[in-house]
């Protein structure tokens, strides 16, 4: 089920001040993806999903579930949220602690007064899909926090709602039991090819779980893409710089080279990816992430792209050594592998590809 929103806007009056948690926003959800709002706290995510559900009265704008308008301040048109045919998880569950699992996943069931027998199909349907069948009388208290969550997913998906909503769901979460669950629910939404909206402002969760990500930024929407593109080859700075690390180094366009240009910079001359086409003498913006940038201990620097730098931190975190190398005036984040032989004051040289960097906008 498409979603389409035009000319959306929301604001709120604090201490005599007006707050614009949205922006006039035009958006489409297309049918069947899991799109992803992400942005950092007091963007505006939470404040449009909770207006595509009904749970908050825009100022302005419109609201299209499938063909059916289901907002328009214009055409004062208001359909309330439990007619809408959604289902929604939240970040904290909404697990009713005196009632079993079974009674939980009944319960919008039996608010519609569904017969018994239809009930009792559904929710064993329902249970079996989130892998919970056989924890029909298990006391919600009594479940861990995954499992929890997936009872949330079995409640919002019984009802078979043409759109399900996920604001945060897995944020209460220790690391380890949300990697787990991740994937899980990437599997469940990919199985049910149903359209999801997903909110968050954590960026593994955004990228492993989304076929496309919109980011937000002061109550509007900076940029959309699928994962790779947002993240290899974003249009906007503040995307680049929000999702995951970026070194972001300023300097100026001197030459074009097909889909390449030359770039001017504070550390030299480098060669990077110009899809945005910025013209020669223009200044820019050029990112790299640090998982490009590649180590080779006490050699002089060779062809295009490689400078001299000195190893000013390095930090063990398991998987991978997180270092800082100073290049000229500036210090450069990268990503080293933990058998590496490095140690912190070590003169070292760095190089990147001209593919795995790309100039943006300054």
């Amino acid at each position: 089920m498409e979603i389409r929103i035009s000319g959306l806007s929301r604001h709120y009056y604090t201490e005599g001040k007006q707050i614009k948690a949205l922006d006039n926003v035009d958006l489409t959800i297309p049918a069947n993806k899991i799109f992803t709002l992400l942005g950092p706290s007091g963007c505006g995510k939470t404040t449009l999903l909770r207006c595509i559900v009904g749970l908050e009265v825009p100022d302005s704008g419109e609201i299209y579930i499938g063909n059916e308008l289901v907002w328009s301040h214009k055409q004062k048109v208001f359909v309330p949220p439990e007619k809408r045919g959604l289902g929604m998880v939240f970040q904290t569950y909404a697990i009713w602690p005196h009632m079993d699992v079974f009674d939980n996943v009944a319960y919008p069931l039996k608010t519609n007064a569904t017969p018994p027998a239809e009930i009792r199909q559904k929710v064993a349907k329902a249970l079996q899909f989130v892998q919970l069948d056989g924890f029909e009388n298990r006391p919600a208290t009594k479940l861990s926090g995954g499992q929890q969550q997936r009872v949330a997913l079995a409640r919002a998906l019984v009802a078979e709602p043409k759109v399900i909503l996920f604001d945060e769901p897995l944020s209460n979460l220790d690391a380890k039991l949300r990697e787990e669950t991740r994937k899980e629910l990437r599997n469940f939404l990919s199985e049910l090819e149903i359209t999801a909206i997903y909110v968050t402002h954590d960026l593994i969760e955004a990228l492993a779980l989304s076929d496309l990500i919109a980011v937000m930024r002061a109550g509007r929407i900076v940029e959309i893409g699928d994962p790779k593109k947002i993240y290899f080859h974003s249009d906007d700075q503040f995307v680049a710089d929000f999702i995951g690390r970026a070194n972001l180094i300023k300097g100026s366009v001197t030459r074009q080279d097909g889909q390449h240009a030359l770039f001017a910079s504070e550390i030299g001359s480098i060669k990077a990816l110009n899809t945005q086409n910025i013209a020669v003498g223009q200044e820019a913006m050029l990112c790299v992430r640090p998982e490009f940038i590649r180590l080779a201990p006490r050699q002089e620097p060779e062809g295009q792209n490689a400078f001299s730098g000195k190893m000013e931190t390095l930090i063990f975190i398991g998987e991978a050594y997180e270092g800082e190398i100073r290049v000229g005036g500036r210090l450069l984040t990268t990503t080293i592998e933990p058998t590496a032989d490095i140690s912190e004051g070590d003169t070292i040289t760095i190089s990147f590809d001209p593919d795995h960097c790309f100039l943006l906008s300054a």
